[in-house]
C-alpha cells in the first residue's frame, strides 16, 4: 500500500441510502484499509459502514477539517444529495483507488 499524504473528507455507507459516516483523513488508502480490516473499531464498524461513496481531496488539513464540520452539520437529505450529485447509484469507490472490493456477504449493500 502507497503512503499517500493528502488531506481529504470521506463519506462511508452502509447500503444506499443507509447508514452514512463522515470522516477526514491525510492518508485515505491507509484510513480505508484500516477500516476494512477492523483496525478502526467503533461506528463504521458497529454500523457496517464499509462502501466508499464519496470523497473530496484538500490541500491542507485545516481546510479538510473545515469541509467535515460543515457536512456533519447538513441536514441528511442534503448528505444524500451531494453524494447523488457524483455518485447517484452508490457505487463503492473503493476500486477506482487501486483497492479490491471486499466480498459481500450474503443480503449485504452490493450483492
Amino acid at each position: 500500500m502507497r503512503d499517500e499524504r493528502q488531506p481529504c473528507v470521506y463519506i462511508r455507507a452502509s447500503q444506499p441510502r443507509g447508514t452514512l459516516y463522515i470522516g477526514v483523513t491525510s492518508n485515505l488508502l491507509k484510513r480505508l484499509w484500516q477500516h476494512r480490516n477492523g483496525d478502526t473499531p467503533g461506528f463504521t464498524a458497529r454500523h457496517r459502514v464499509h462502501h466508499l461513496v464519496r470523497f473530496e481531496l484538500f490541500g491542507d488539513m485545516e481546510r479538510a477539517i473545515l469541509r467535515e464540520k460543515q457536512l456533519k452539520r447538513w441536514h441528511r437529505q442534503w448528505k444524500i444529495g451531494l453524494i447523488e450529485s457524483d455518485n447517484p447509484d452508490w457505487h463503492d469507490l473503493v476500486p477506482g483507488l487501486g483497492l479490491p472490493l471486499k466480498a459481500p456477504r450474503a443480503g449485504s449493500y452490493g450483492s
